[in-house]
């Protein structure tokens, strides 16, 4: 495609149009169309007679009355009201029917006239006045927006873009772009094949076939996709069309967040690995985020990790009474404080210490009357916990146990544990010590006290989140950046995926909805090919998978095999049959299969002589023994 060849005459006298004020510009328009119409009625006479029409004094009378009655009308319609930058192409109806009006009072006036004596006009003259007048005004209007605005985008090497889509949100995308002036959009991709090669807004639309040949003879530099969340296998397709073509894929941003005035409709952001999961997003419940956050006093433990610090910042939009961090990571408590510190309008109180210190914990539920603990604080790495077994058990299980029974000894009224999908049928010890978590947290929820008080002590329990800690992601992200290789463990492993802000909000809308002794699941949607998650993350990084296929391709993926305790597929639940919805479409309640957990004082007594005693192999058998339902 050759570039707009710009005249230094056109571009000064684009600039002088751009700096004209808006009035001088709209009496440049009348005078326009006062002297086109004028020539236009003699030129229709003249057709009409084969030669230059002479017009005797009625008939100049005719003549100017053509202008004199049309531009009032085209002024009353609003036709010098809109900027032509900004004109729309459906404006061509509303031209043809402004003029068709100004015409038919023409042809009114010129009809009172013959009744007056005064010579009339031929029939024919008024259909060829029509046809001219609608050719020229709408010329004139779109000839000067296509002229003046191409010049100036083409004086300012705006980006070339692709719309994926032809719906509603991609045609208001367009005119966004179009207007902002910051990219020439050369085409819509859509799937509907009847709209194919056909002009949408006068941008011609293309099939997704024809992605690579735009990309590479036309030197598209980005596409922006206008599905907000675009579901995996579409996404894998479109990333697979481009192939290695150095462009940026974006995306539009929600409905709900253009509606929350978050972005504006131009405002476009880079497509993530988040958009390729085919996740379907659900508003959070503002009413179930206030009831549970606005007015208490909280704790989060392991307020430093990803989880517990996206919990935090959603806890700090909500009006707590009091927040305290907790955490053992010195840096990461400090960091995540300072954040929220900026704009806390409530006392925010950092704790470095271990939840496994039950003075140190009763002793901060008590000085901060906390009303409400999210236990995010948990070892999650399993080939580490399971190298290190007897400080995940330490950790994770001691550590739940002390933690609960001082909120219970203190009267905490809600305790959330954040669990996992590992604690189903687990293989590690990290999901063994996570399922022994959500049976202690039962146990005390639902128990009686010498002296009982209304509590909620309950689990949430999901699967892998986005960039956490121990999460695949992560690691993909650094062995691209490196050059590869990228290594997964098995062709066939699968893992449920979701956003950190999602899992956030989704937790504290759970809590809202739980009652003591549950356990919560958060619905993950279908679970996700490794192997497919590292193609797309090396092809977002603009990159080719290098394999057999393609010998000269960028990266490869190496299958390195299972490691101890690691599941080709995970679980959310024991018994799918068992689980029934509750008010909010994203969270489901698992059916009670342990009773009161009665045993459970128990099994954490030989647990602990075990960890006491540093017998690795004894605590892991009593581990592994009490994880059946």
């Amino acid at each position: 495609m050759k570039m707009f060849a710009v005249s230094p005459a056109l571009n000064r006298l684009r600039d002088r149009i751009s700096r004209s004020s808006r009035n001088r510009k709209r009496w440049v328009l009348i005078l326009f169309d006062a002297v086109a119409l004028t020539f236009l009625c003699w030129l229709s006479f003249s057709l009409r007679f084969g030669e230059p029409f002479r017009p005797n004094p009625s008939q100049v009378f005719i003549i100017l009355a053509a202008p004199a009655l049309a531009i009032p009308i085209f002024a009353r319609m609003g036709l010098y009201r809109a900027v032509l930058k900004y004109l729309p192409d459906r404006a061509v109806w509303t031209i043809m029917q402004v003029v068709t009006l100004a015409v038919l009072s023409w042809v009114a006036l010129a009809f009172l006239t013959a009744m007056t004596g005064a010579p009339g006009v031929p029939r024919s003259i008024p259909a060829v006045f029509w046809v001219l007048s609608i050719l020229t005004i709408t010329g004139s209007r779109f000839g000067a927006k296509w002229l003046i605005w191409r010049t100036s985008r083409a004086s300012k090497g705006l980006t070339k873009t692709l719309i994926y889509g032809t719906g509603d949100a991609a045609t208001q995308l367009a005119g966004a772009l179009r207007s902002a002036g910051e990219r020439e959009v050369i085409g819509f991709i859509g799937k509907d094949a009847s709209l194919h090669g056909l002009d949408v807004l006068g941008i011609r639309v293309y099939a997704p076939s024809e992605l690579k040949r735009l990309v590479t003879n036309i030197g598209v530099e980005e596409i922006i996709v206008t599905t907000p969340t675009l579901a995996g296998q579409d996404g894998r397709e479109l990333i697979a069309e481009i192939g290695t073509a150095p462009v940026n894929i974006r995306i539009l941003p929600s409905i709900v967040d253009l509606a929350e005035g978050k972005y504006i409709v131009s405002r476009v952001r880079d497509i993530d690995i988040d958009d390729l999961l085919g996740r379907s997003q659900v508003p959070a419940d503002p009413a179930l985020l206030r009831g549970m956050i606005e007015g208490r006093s909280l704790m989060v433990t392991g307020a430093a990790g990803s989880i517990g610090s996206a919990l935090c910042r959603i806890i700090a939009q909500l009006k707590p009474a009091r927040l305290v961090l907790l955490d053992t990571n010195e840096h990461g408590l400090y960091q995540i404080g300072r954040e929220l510190q900026r704009e806390a309008l409530f006392p925010l109180v950092t704790v470095l210490g271990s939840i496994t210190d039950g003075d140190l914990v009763r002793r901060i539920i008590r000085e901060n009357d906390i009303e409400t603990i999210y236990h995010c604080a948990a070892y999650k790495h399993v080939h580490l916990v399971e190298q290190n077994s007897l400080e995940g058990i330490r950790n994770n299980v001691l550590g739940t146990e002390s933690l609960a029974r001082a909120a219970t000894d203190c009267g905490v009224r809600n305790f959330i544990l954040i669990s996992s999908d590992k604690a189903v049928r687990p293989a590690s010890v990290m999901g063994a010590t996570k399922r022994w978590a959500e049976k202690i947290v039962r146990y005390h929820g639902v128990r009686t006290l010498d002296k009982p008080y209304e509590r909620n002590f309950a689990c949430v329990r999901f699967g892998n989140v986005i960039g956490s800690s121990g999460s695949v992601i992560p690691l993909f992200k650094e062995q691209i950046a490196n050059g590869g290789p990228v290594t997964i463990t098995d062709e066939k492993i699968t893992r449920y995926f979701m956003s950190v802000r999602e899992a956030a909000e989704l937790i504290v809308q759970a809590g809202a909805l739980s009652e003591s002794g549950d356990i919560l699941l958060l619905e993950m949607g279908d679970p996700i090919r490794i192997r497919d998650l590292a193609e797309d993350m090396i092809a977002l990084a603009g990159l080719s998978v290098r394999d057999a296929r393609n010998p000269e391709g960028d990266i490869e993926i190496v299958t390195i095999g299972m490691r101890e305790g690691e599941k080709l597929h995970e679980e959310l639940f024991y018994n799918p049959e068992g689980v029934t919805p509750t008010a909010h479409s994203k969270i489901l309640r698992a059916h009670r299969m342990n009773g009161s957990g009665d045993t459970v004082p128990d099994m954490l007594a030989e647990l602990s002589g075990a960890v006491a005693s540093a017998d690795r192999k004894a605590a892991v058998e009593v581990l592994f023994r009490y994880t059946e339902k």
